[in-house]
Formats: structure tokens, sequence, C-alpha cells
């Protein structure tokens, strides 16, 4: 994953906890650079580490660390100078959730090494949707839920509800969440 991910943790973790709890985080995760290059790509393993050491420090499982995460993520990269971007992708959660792969095309051309996920929507109503999620990479779908949760804040979205309908397994390619607001 990209240093800009890497970079969220750390400032999440020094916003709400303090340096001293990501310092530990860095340490058990054998970490020893003073800081992240946001355009640098580092192995996923470095990644996974942070939110096991996380789990540890803080006393949290690792689903509600991932969950919280994805959240912060979506402000945290509008900040982070890629607001304009995320206004290109839509003025509403459904017209957003629908260009997430546009979205993540425009992201590949600054950092040509991502691995981006895959999305797709289905059964859209005035108040729902249902989102499609394909990815290499296990263990995300907390985080995912949390960014749902961060464009629904985003989107002035007073009360956002989130079902995981569908598992990915051998027979289903993808998970599939229901989003209700």
């Amino acid at each position: 994953m990209y240093g800009l991910v890497n970079k969220a943790i750390q400032d999440l973790v020094c916003e709400k906890f303090g340096k001293d709890k990501w310092a530990e985080i860095k340490k058990l995760s054998n970490f020893e650079d003073d800081f992240f290059i946001g355009l640098q790509p580092y192995p996923d393993s470095l990644t996974y580490s942070l939110v096991h050491n996380a789990s540890k420090v803080l006393g949290a499982e690792s689903n509600i660390i991932m969950e919280a995460f994805g959240e912060y993520w979506i402000l945290y990269t509008a900040n982070e100078g890629y607001g304009e971007m995320l206004n290109l992708a839509g003025n509403s959660l459904p017209e957003f959730l629908n260009n997430l792969d546009m979205l993540h095309n425009r992201v590949n051309n600054i950092m040509p090494e991502l691995v981006a996920p895959q999305f797709s929507t289905r059964n859209e109503t005035p108040n729902s949707i249902e989102l499609e999620y394909r990815s290499k990479r296990e263990g995300m779908t907390p985080m995912v839920i949390g960014l749902i949760r961060g464009l629904g804040k985003r989107f002035n979205i007073e009360k956002i509800q989130i079902t995981h309908i569908q598992e990915k397994n051998e027979t289903n390619g993808c998970h599939i969440f229901k989003i209700e607001w």
C-alpha cells in the first residue's frame, strides 16, 4: 500500500491516542523511519502489521480499528490534497459509489503501483443501494464499512445502515453491502 495509507493510520493514532501510543505501535511493527512518504509504495505486510499492533496497543479488535480508519480516511484524503478529486466523483452517496472505479483509475495515474479494489452498484432505490466489493486483499471489509460511514458524513446523511449481505467465497466472487439511509 502507499505511504499515504500508513501515514493516515499514524495520524489517526496520534490524533486520538497520542504520539506515545504511535511510538509503541511503530516499534512493534519494526518500522524505524520517522515518517512515511505518501507516494511511495510500502509492503502490504507493513500496513497489516500496523493495524495488528494498533489492536494490541490500543486494546481494540482489528476490525474496529479498520472501520474507524475507513471513516477517518474519507476526511483525511480530502485534507491531504485529494478533495477536488473526491468532488469529481459525485455530489451524492449513490453517485459517488457509482464512480468509485473511475476515482481509483484517476488515482492510479498518480500512484501507478496502486492495487485498487473494484466496486459496482446495483438495486438502487431512493433510499438504498447495494455495493459489490472485490479486492485482492483479504480482511479489508471493515474498512469498507468505515469508508461508507465516512461518505455518509461527507454527504450529510444523518442515519446510515450498512448490512454485509454476502461474503466473498468460492462461489461468490465479491462481498455485497446493502446501504440504507
